[in-house]
């Protein structure tokens, strides 16, 4: 069968991760999530050619599991695949659309359809889940401890004091440490600095960024080229320990998530001692001033 993945173009309800980037160009396990979609559907034996008249249709916004994938490609006829809200992932059929007909199959629970930011967390923490085995390019000081699994990239250093528990992927020409902690399903990529008395916990860190020190961030999905004053604090846990909400085109959306951090777009820059409340988002190129508290979504401008 062959496969074509649509066009996801720049979803609002994804901004301000997709306010500078198309969904497509959304790093997961630091490579583009189209690019990662189209090797997994290859895998699953689907040709990605000139599309026909029984061809497979996937949504640029749908993450199939592996397991659906292998279904989609042995199942004949014309159907359409739906995700547990009912949103359509993907069908078989003419380009245009399933006909009416067409009867409609449930995938798995690993399967959904990328709506918001926090989505590409869930990406993230499958591929990430699925590394079997560390992948040393750069260098690893004595004094650093690693306890799961790590990518790490070329050129890049893990420092003395580093600790790293879990499936963590780290790309080209980092700086991490001295004395910092990185927890699994973490994914940082190029030319960034997680620096002293820092701790990441399954997080997205986009290229360029810098972490320096005194800070946490967990549970969040942090743009390129942003930097953290020190003492910047990404709260992800609700004292009354109910899911968190986030705001979406003037609704208030449940995330379904107990633990949730920041959503910050590329080039933020925080000041010293900033606190952002969890599922708060801040847009690109914005900042905070030094003790900032960020309660709200900071879209357009900070006071």
């Amino acid at each position: 069968m062959n496969a074509e993945l649509l066009d996801a173009g720049r979803p609002e309800t994804l901004h301000p991760i997709t306010c500078t980037r198309d969904l497509a160009a959304c790093p997961v396990a630091n490579r583009p999530l189209a690019d990662i979609q189209r090797e997994r559907l290859a895998r699953a034996g689907l040709a990605l050619t000139a599309t026909g008249a029984n061809s497979l249709f996937v949504r640029g916004d749908a993450w199939l599991s592996t397991a659906t994938l292998a279904a989609c490609a042995a199942r004949p006829g014309t159907w359409s695949l739906i995700d547990a809200k009912k949103d359509l992932l993907a069908w078989s059929g003419p380009r245009t659309g399933v006909p009416s007909a067409a009867p409609a199959f449930l995938a798995d629970a690993d399967s959904f359809r990328i709506r918001y930011p926090w989505d590409l967390l869930r990406v993230n923490e499958q591929l990430l889940a699925a590394l079997t085995e560390s992948r040393i390019d750069g260098s690893v000081h004595a004094a650093a401890h690693l306890e799961g699994i790590l990518i790490l990239g070329p050129r890049s250093r893990l420092l003395p004091g580093v600790y790293v528990e879990g499936n963590v992927m780290i790309g080209a020409d980092c700086k991490i440490g001295p004395n910092c902690f990185i927890r699994g399903n973490t994914s940082i990529g190029d030319r960034c600095h997680i620096g002293q008395s820092v701790e990441v916990k399954n997080s997205i860190i986009m290229n360029g960024t810098a972490i320096g020190h005194l800070s946490y961030c967990g549970d969040s999905v942090i743009g390129e080229e942003v930097n953290f004053g020190a003492g910047t604090i990404c709260a992800n846990f609700r004292h009354d320990g109910n899911n968190h909400r986030s705001m979406v085109g003037g609704v208030l959306v449940d995330t379904g998530l107990r633990k949730l951090g920041a959503i910050l777009g590329d080039h933020v820059h925080t000041g010293i001692h900033t606190s952002i409340y969890p599922g708060r988002k801040i847009g690109p190129a914005l900042m905070t001033r030094p003790g900032a508290v960020v309660q709200k979504d900071l879209i357009e401008t900070v006071g």
